[in-house]
């Protein structure tokens, strides 16, 4: 039961991708083998047909790779599907990334099936001059002697026009040779810059080496237009099967016509015509969206090098958990940011909480005179600009009788627009509103991670104190390390007073790491055969094992755990 809520809507659409691809590579590897290319097979062997099938999948997947990263799209498509759909089909958008990087890694691998099958390929049109096998030298010398000669009839098959030559050298003269060396070092550089270390802590080379996609477009759009594989054209008249050994013997009279060959048409650009005038609009988008004016209302300096920024911009409508990107032409006009945005809907505004953690928010928090301790002018702000926002997983919270939020560390960020929107619904509507119970978990490292948000815990434990809603919401705090024998000992003595000798609020902070299986036999005791909504935003680690939880207590006419996981 538990892998049908969670896992088998991913699986189903991943196995259907991948049934595509083999049907496909199988489909075009036969096609290969006909009478069309029994020459081109004779000369290549059987490296030709796996280059083939490897590029057909190529260009299937290129179709595919970009459309996951149309934010913009699948924003709309998420919007569009709110009411018509069932939430597992949903979900599936918030895969997003996933599915990107799924395709990506297929992409590596026809990629080096086509350039290993091509280098083989090269050798053997170099070999055909002098084959080894004895019984069919004169018939490749035959073939490769073949020149484009309207006057003889005669049409090329070999590209190589000198039996002494090297095999690189040859390749490196055609587009195609070029094309495809220039696309595979581009794949190389964009799928080892977009490893997790790269791209966490070294964004910035992340971002600008994914750009290079534009070149790995055009390099996939020319690489086919020399038609240096060829076929067979006048098959009928020219039987390879009757004319094959009597080679010396063609284009006289009595003997059979000279074999006519054409290139193969390029069709990659088919493919992905598609795609990249969808790109082409996504970008538009976000050109014009750069464009709006942006107002920075207030900047606030947070402890643990965090600042809060506080915008405003016409038309701009948000939901909770929502993310934007962020750019600021004067440090770069070509780097876009993502944050997720920490203010509630209702809020008259919409603000990021951003950690100074590398050279473009430390440049952004100096231009926005952060350390300066008083709020400068708006005029003085540099110019920002929005794109987004774009919906997340969290946009699904009233969707369920029981959420349970989990943040690790600075993932505690969707959870501060989240748990604003959730108050100010639940004030509004308490009868109306599916959603009866919130449990939030935040697993921080150190102390320091507790205190930009403490005030937003603080006013929750008024108003619901003050409304007589104390059972509405239960907050956890894990603090998992960050103290000395002093504040042990601190934490001690005051551990009978009614506020946190920590964090300062009625929920006392817990110490080590949460035992999750004990958790969710908790939830499932407390709610029984109800749909809990599992939400999570931080480390893949902390992910995997709340996934696992999901799926271990979800039970046939019992508790059910819908697993969540913030992307972007």
């Amino acid at each position: 039961m538990a892998r049908i809520l969670n896992d088998l809507p991913r699986w189903l659409v991943i196995i259907v991708w991948l049934i595509g691809n083999i049907v496909y590579f199988v489909v075009t590897y036969f096609n290969f083998l006909t009478r069309d290319y029994d020459y081109t097979n004779l000369m290549l062997g059987p490296a030709l047909p796996w280059a083939r099938a490897s590029a057909a999948c190529l260009n299937l997947n290129c179709m595919l790779i970009l459309l996951p990263v149309c934010r913009n799209l699948l924003s709309a498509i998420r919007g569009s599907f709110q009411r018509c759909c069932i939430r597992n089909i949903r979900r599936q958008l918030d895969k997003h990334i996933t599915f990107h990087r799924y395709i990506a890694y297929m992409i590596c691998v026809h990629t080096a099936i086509h350039l290993g099958a091509h280098i083989f390929n090269v050798e053997r049109y170099v070999e055909a001059y002098n084959s080894r096998d004895e019984a069919r030298r004169d018939l490749l010398v035959r073939l490769s002697s073949l020149r484009d000669n309207p006057t003889a009839g005669t049409t090329y098959l070999n590209f190589i026009d000198s039996p002494n030559t090297d095999a690189v050298k040859e390749a490196l003269k055609t587009l195609s040779g070029v094309s495809g060396v220039v696309i595979t070092l581009v794949l190389i550089v964009m799928v080892s810059s977009a490893t997790e270390l790269i791209r966490r802590s070294y964004f910035e080379i992340f971002w600008f080496t994914h750009h290079l996609f534009i070149i790995f477009f055009i390099g996939l759009i020319v690489h086919g237009f020399q038609g240096i594989v060829r076929r067979q054209t006048n098959v009928a008249e020219h039987d390879p099967v009757a004319c094959m050994n009597s080679s010396s013997t063609w284009g006289t009279p009595g003997g059979c016509p000279n074999p006519q060959f054409a290139g193969l048409e390029p069709n990659a650009w088919k493919w992905v015509a598609g795609p990249l005038a969808i790109y082409f609009i996504e970008r538009l988008v976000r050109f014009w969206r750069s464009k709006q004016v942006v107002v920075v209302s207030k900047v606030v300096q947070h402890p643990s090098k965090v600042f809060e920024l506080q915008l405003k911009k016409k038309g701009f409508k948000m939901g909770p958990g929502q993310y934007i990107f962020l750019q600021c032409p004067s440090l770069s006009s070509l780097e876009w940011h993502p944050f997720t945005l920490t203010s509630a809907p209702e809020d008259d505004f919409f603000s990021v909480h951003i950690r100074r953690a590398g050279d473009w928010t430390e440049a952004l928090a100096k231009a926005c005179y952060v350390d300066d301790g008083e709020f400068q002018s708006s005029r003085k702000m540099p110019r920002l600009s929005v794109d987004g926002p774009f919906g997340t997983a969290t946009e699904d919270i009233f969707w369920y009788e029981v959420d349970v939020f989990v943040a690790g560390g600075i993932g505690v960020t969707p959870f501060a627009s989240i748990l604003r929107h959730i108050w100010h619904k639940h004030k509004e509507a308490k009868a109306d509103m599916k959603l009866r119970k919130v449990y939030f978990y935040w697993v921080c490292p150190d102390t320091n991670s507790f205190e930009w948000i403490n005030d937003l815990l603080k006013n929750f434990d008024q108003q619901m104190a003050e409304e007589g809603l104390g059972e509405f919401l239960n907050y956890y705090i894990y603090l998992t390390r960050g103290w000395d024998k002093n504040q042990a000992q601190n934490i001690i003595l005051h551990e009978h007073e009614d506020v946190d000798p920590v964090t300062g609020l009625a929920q006392k902070t817990h110490y080590g790491r949460p035992n999750w299986d004990k958790i969710f036999q908790d939830i499932t005791k407390n709610h029984p055969s109800t749909s809990v909504g599992v939400f999570f935003c931080g480390p893949g680690v902390l992910s995997m094992t709340l996934h696992k939880m999901c799926n271990k207590h979800s039970t046939v006419g019992g508790t059910k755990f819908f697993y969540n996981k913030e992307n972007f």
